[in-house]
């Protein structure tokens, strides 16, 4: 067992959080204060941490 963090591509990582990949994308080049889940580049890949997209969820978590 590795302690690698589980990398998913921006396909995967949209299926994770019930959007289009087209709103991570506007999520990660958008100048206003909506921004999603931290992102990782590798070469010309992107890759989204399954950690960080379970702690973003975490943090936007709304009790209204």
């Amino acid at each position: 067992m590795t302690n690698e963090p589980e990398l998913l591509n921006e396909t995967d990582a949209a299926d994770a959080l019930g959007v289009m990949p087209r709103t991570l994308r506007a999520w990660r080049y958008a100048e206003s204060t909506v921004t999603g889940p931290a992102w990782v580049k590798l070469g010309r890949a992107v890759r989204y941490r399954r950690d960080d997209i379970n702690n973003w969820i975490e943090e936007n978590r709304r009790n209204d």
